[in-house]
């Protein structure tokens, strides 16, 4: 699955989007104008995407990458990592009293995840357009999780 985060991302996206711009110090010093597309840089937006362990494992991360260079977004950050049972703890804390919380934790700690940075023009809006209903069942076709997703039934 992959997930956008937009102006109200999670404690996961902040933690992320932090960890992927650090070490990286000319990414917003770079000499001339930074303008992809027709819009000036003013009006340039970033957005996080993860790609969560079972995408990664599928091999689904070209093929997501793949979709936003063809929208024209610019791929500015990339890390593969491992997510921190600590960070997750505290992201996932509302879903803690759960009976499926334990089977969470061990989803998302059972592979790697990589996390994005894109920029473009109206990128978060676009982004989550473009990744479709959180509910993979009733994604649409021609969205990531319309057409990457797998519904498990009971």
């Amino acid at each position: 699955q992959v997930r956008p985060a937009g102006p109200a991302m999670g404690s996961l996206g902040r933690c992320l989007a932090r960890s992927l711009l650090r070490g990286q110090p000319g990414l917003s010093h770079f000499p001339g104008p930074r303008c992809y597309g027709s819009a000036p840089p003013e009006l340039q937006e970033k957005t996080l995407v993860l790609v969560k362990p079972d995408a990664v494992q599928r091999r689904l991360v070209g093929s997501v990458i793949q979709r936003f260079e063809r929208r024209g977004f610019k791929l500015v950050a990339m890390k593969l990592l491992q997510a921190d049972q600590g960070l997750l703890d505290k992201h996932y804390q509302q879903l803690r009293q759960k009976p499926f919380y334990p089977a969470l934790l061990a989803y998302m700690t059972s592979g790697p995840l990589v996390a994005m940075v894109w920029e473009g023009y109206n990128v978060v809006r676009s982004t989550r357009a473009m990744v479709g209903d959180t509910n993979s069942a009733v994604a649409a076709a021609g969205t990531i999780r319309g057409d990457f997703s797998m519904h498990v039934s009971r």
